[in-house]
C-alpha cells in the first residue's frame, strides 16, 4: 500500500476547559488569602514497586513545582492497597497544601484509587458516575474510530469505571482541551491524576491556572556551575561553601553527571549575593557558569536567564 492509500489520521475532538477560577471568591484552600506553598506526590501502583513500571511522573511533578516556586516536601510510592491509600491521602493532605496522586484510575479491578479516595474523605465512601466525563469519553472513542462490535456490557461497565468518582468533597476539573480525562480534586487539596506519563504531564501542565499561587510569593534565583572534576575532589570546598551560605539563606547542592563532572547549584532570594559567589565557585571547582535564572515563574513564560550554554 502506498502512502497515498493509507487511511487518514482521525481528527481528535477538542473539549471545553473548566472556566478559570477567581480565587478571591472561591479558593479551594478555604480562604481568599490562602495559597499553595508546599506539595507532596503520591505514586500508586504495585507495578512501580515491583519494578515492572518505571515512575517518571514524580520527577515531572518535581520540576513542575520547582518552576512555580512550590516546595515539594514528599514523594511516596505505595501499593494498590485501599487502607494504605486512605492513610497516605489523609496524612499528606493534613501536612501539605497541594497533593497529587498518580495511578490506579483505569478500568481494571486493581484500579482502586477513586474508591479509596472516596473513603479517605467521606464516611460512606460513596461513588457516583460523572455524566460529562462519560460523554467526553464516548466522543473520544468515536473520533478514534474504535470498533464497538462485540463490546459486552461488562466491558462497558469496566470502561465507565474511569468516570466513577467520589460523591463528596470532589471537584471535577478539565484543565486541557486535548483530553477527555479530568483532574478530580478532593477536599481542595488532593488531585487525582492517571499514571500514564503522557496523560499525567498534559494534565498537570494544564492545571497550573487552577492552583491558588501567591502572586507576591518569593521567587528565588538559581545558578548552575559545571565542573569536570569528580565530586570527591570538590567536596571539601562544598562543605565550607555550605557553611558560608547558611547565614545568607542560600542552598548549596551538587549533582554528579555520569562520566561528565558535576553541576554545583546555588539557590537563594538575593541575586546580588549569588552573583558575588559565582567567581569564587568557578575558581574553586575549576568550573564555568552554565545557567542562571529566577524561579517561581509560569511554565508558559520563559525564565529569566543571564547565562546559558
Amino acid at each position: 500500500m502506498s502512502s497515498s492509500d493509507k487511511a487518514p489520521e482521525p481528527v481528535m475532538p477538542t473539549f471545553e476547559r473548566t472556566p478559570l477560577p477567581d480565587f478571591s471568591k472561591s479558593n479551594p484552600l478555604g480562604a481568599p488569602n490562602r495559597y499553595v506553598s508546599t506539595a507532596a506526590c503520591l505514586i500508586i501502583g504495585d507495578e512501580v514497586l515491583n519494578g515492572k513500571t518505571k515512575d517518571s511522573n514524580s520527577n515531572y511533578f518535581a520540576k513542575f513545582c520547582f518552576d512555580l516556586g512550590i516546595e515539594l516536601k514528599r514523594i511516596e510510592v505505595i501499593p494498590d492497597d485501599e487502607e494504605v491509600i486512605v492513610e497516605a491521602a489523609k496524612r499528606l493532605t493534613s501536612q501539605f497544601d497541594f497533593v497529587v496522586s498518580s495511578g490506579g484510575i483505569g478500568p481494571t479491578p486493581d484500579d482502586i484509587t477513586y474508591q479509596s479516595m472516596a473513603k479517605a474523605f467521606s464516611a460512606d465512601g460513596q461513588l457516583v458516575y460523572d455524566e460529562e466525563v462519560i460523554r467526553r469519553m464516548a466522543e473520544n472513542l468515536k473520533a478514534r474510530q474504535v470498533n464497538t462490535d462485540g463490546i459486552s456490557e461488562d466491558m462497558i461497565t469496566a470502561r465507565k469505571r474511569m468516570a466513577l468518582f467520589p460523591a463528596q468533597h470532589a471537584e471535577v476539573i478539565f484543565p486541557t482541551e486535548k483530553l477527555w480525562v479530568p483532574v478530580v480534586r478532593m477536599a481542595g487539596k488532593l488531585c487525582i491524576l492517571p499514571g500514564v506519563p503522557r496523560l499525567f504531564e498534559a494534565l498537570i501542565d494544564g492545571f497550573e491556572s487552577y492552583i491558588p499561587l501567591d502572586p507576591n510569593r518569593p521567587r528565588p534565583y538559581r545558578v548552575l556551575i559545571h565542573t569536570r572534576l569528580p565530586e570527591s575532589n570538590i567536596s571539601p570546598f562544598l562543605v565550607s561553601l555550605t557553611e558560608k551560605c547558611k547565614p545568607l539563606d542560600i542552598k548549596v547542592g551538587s549533582y554528579p553527571k555520569w562520566n561528565n563532572g558535576v553541576d554545583v547549584s546555588l539557590i537563594g532570594n538575593d541575586w546580588d549575593k549569588l552573583q558575588e559567589l559565582i567567581p569564587e565557585v568557578e575558581k574553586e571547582v575549576d568550573g564555568k557558569l552554565i545557567e542562571s535564572g529566577q524561579l517561581g515563574k509560569s511554565r508558559d513564560q520563559p525564565q529569566q536567564q543571564q547565562h546559558k550554554i
